[in-house]
C-alpha cells in the first residue's frame, strides 16, 4: 500500500458550508478510486507566505490517504476547481522506507562511558570506613616538545 499526502488551501471566499461540501466530495473521490482515509487535519485558516491571486490568507486542509492505486482523478479535480488556490500530493511511504532501511543498518548502539581512571584504581590510603568518591586531582599533561627544549 502507498501512503499519500494531499495539501490544499482553499479559497478565504469560500463560505464555511461550502468548504465543508469542497471537503466531503474530494475525500468521495479519493475513496471511489480504492483510496482509505487514515488521517483527516483541517488546519483552519492561514496566512500564506506568499499573495496567491491576490489573497494573503487561505483554508488549509490536510488528508493522509493509503491506496493501492494513483490519486490522479483527486488531482484533476483539484487543479480544474477554481475554489483551490494550491495544492499538493506526495508520496510518504518511501521516506518511512527509507527511514526504516537506515534505523536497521545503523541500529542505536547503546553507548556506555568509561569510569574514571581515579574510581577504576583501588588506593591503598583511603580509609575503608570512607565510602565517599575520592577527591579528583587536577591532571597536567606536559607537552611533548618540553623535553627536547
Amino acid at each position: 500500500m502507498r501512503t499519500y499526502e494531499v495539501l490544499f488551501i482553499l479559497s478565504p471566499q469560500v463560505p464555511e458550508e461550502e468548504a465543508t461540501t469542497l471537503i466531503t466530495e474530494f475525500r468521495g473521490v479519493a475513496e471511489k478510486s480504492g483510496a482509505v482515509l487514515k488521517g483527516e487535519e483541517p488546519w483552519g485558516r492561514r496566512r500564506l507566505a506568499y499573495p496567491i491571486e491576490k489573497f494573503n490568507d487561505g483554508h488549509y486542509h490536510l488528508f493522509v490517504f493509503e491506496s493501492d492505486g494513483s490519486l490522479a482523478e483527486l488531482d484533476r479535480r483539484m487543479r480544474i476547481s477554481d475554489r483551490v488556490l494550491r495544492h499538493m500530493i506526495v508520496r510518504t511511504d518511501l521516506d518511512h522506507k527509507r527511514a526504516d532501511k537506515l534505523a536497521r543498518k545503523n541500529p542505536k548502539k547503546e553507548r556506555v562511558r568509561p569510569l574514571p581512571a581515579s574510581l577504576t584504581t583501588p588506593q591503598a590510603s583511603a580509609p575503608a570506613s570512607v565510602s565517599a568518591a575520592p577527591e579528583a586531582e587536577p591532571q597536567t599533561a606536559a607537552p611533548a616538545d618540553a623535553e627536547n627544549a
